[in-house]
């Protein structure tokens, strides 16, 4: 069950202008409001109350168990596949409250892409996982042969992948490297159009040559999408991200420019967390 806020009823597709106070130009990709978050009787998030930007990395860190991943999961509102949760407060993407009333979660998880610890492709083609989404949304005659080429290619030459497989499509995606499979996890998100990409530790299950490369192709999405990453690799939320969120017991403790909170954090549990005397 989930009880929020009322708002208005503007569209999920068409962000709005929102007055920021750092710039009068900026807009708001996600917006939360004294959001609590409860399993059962243990409470997950307390009144979070949080904004983030579009056009930069926002990372998510904090010990286990602080709440990272189930705020992550807020925003596309996989939680609620979860029993017994209970959600109150307010959550906008795109200046559109999640939970009004005329919310279509499909459409919602369009706008809304997310990423998993572990890459998950289908065991089916290459070229066939970057299509799943779109089958999925759209009816089997909509889109022509070439227009479904067109969109392999443009999503996995935005993952920075065309080159390695492009002579490959039609072999199983699980033959690929584990990079590789995470990197077609994200293509797979980009012929859905999302506005907002949610990562949960994208890069943990790789190699440190693979987590460079990722990273680096995160960076190079930055200007297209909001995203947002979850991560207990200090030393990657310093590299990847311009903002960071630190967060403990379901708090928001500090919200500032990535080099701020680290070499400048404002509050004490900050700076003993980032460095190391807990978590």
């Amino acid at each position: 069950m989930a009880t929020v806020s009322p708002s208005s009823s503007s569209s999920l597709q068409t962000p709005v202008s929102v007055p920021v106070p750092e710039s009068a130009n900026q807009t708001l990709s996600i917006q939360t409001k004294d959001l609590n978050l409860w399993y059962g009787d243990f409470q997950a998030l307390q009144d979070v109350t949080v904004n983030i930007k579009p056009g930069i990395i926002t990372s998510l860190i904090g010990p286990s168990g602080c709440g990272k991943t189930t705020l992550l999961r807020c925003f596309n509102r996989i939680n609620e596949r979860y029993g017994n949760v209970t959600t109150t407060g307010e959550i906008r993407i795109l200046d559109k409250n999640i939970y009004d009333d005329d919310v279509s979660l499909s459409e919602l998880r369009k706008s809304v892409g997310m990423v998993f610890q572990r890459p998950n492709p289908m065991p089916i083609a290459i070229y066939d996982n970057v299509l799943f989404g779109v089958r999925v949304h759209t009816r089997r005659d909509q889109l022509s042969k070439s227009q479904r080429d067109e969109l392999v290619e443009s999503a996995l030459r935005q993952v920075a992948l065309w080159d390695a497989v492009k002579d490959k499509l039609k072999k199983k995606a699980t033959t690929l490297s584990l990079e590789q499979q995470q990197k077609l996890c994200i293509a797979r998100l980009l012929p859905l159009k999302p506005r907002v990409i949610l990562m949960d530790e994208p890069c943990s299950a790789l190699d440190a040559e693979g987590i460079e490369r990722v990273e680096e192709m995160i960076a190079s999405l930055r200007e297209r999408y909001t995203i947002l990453i979850v991560t207990h690799n200090m030393a990657q939320a310093r590299r990847a991200s311009d903002e960071c969120i630190f967060m403990l017991l379901g708090k928001i403790i500090e919200h500032s420019p990535t080099e701020e909170l680290f070499f400048k954090p404002k509050e004490e549990k900050t700076e003993m967390y980032i460095q190391g005397r807990y978590g």
